[in-house]
């Protein structure tokens, strides 16, 4: 399933990785592990965030695509199952109506 990651690194954190040079590092093989269909970065409320669109096969790969997020950057991540316009028409055709 297509997921919407909301991430909101913790500042502290991505401050040091970014002082170190670590954070391009540790993004890429994030990166490299989730093959995003989309990846957006940008400021949100003065903290650094992406925005990231990735295929879920099933509900225990939940773990797989938040941990590296919590564990590398302390992030925040919420995610949204989204839908492209054709499931959202089979979705809506679904309901019968």
């Amino acid at each position: 399933m297509r997921v919407l990651l909301e991430i909101e690194l913790d500042t502290q954190t991505a401050n040091g990785a970014v002082a170190d040079g670590a954070v391009a590092e540790k993004f890429g093989r994030i990166m490299a592990d989730l093959k995003p269909e989309a990846a957006y970065a940008f400021p949100r409320h003065g903290r650094r965030c992406q925005i990231i669109v990735v295929d879920v096969p099933d509900e225990a790969a939940v773990v797989a695509v938040c941990e590296p997020f919590w564990l590398e950057f302390n992030a925040h991540v919420d995610m949204h199952i989204c839908m492209d316009p054709e499931q959202l028409a089979e979705g809506l055709r679904r309901l019968g109506r």
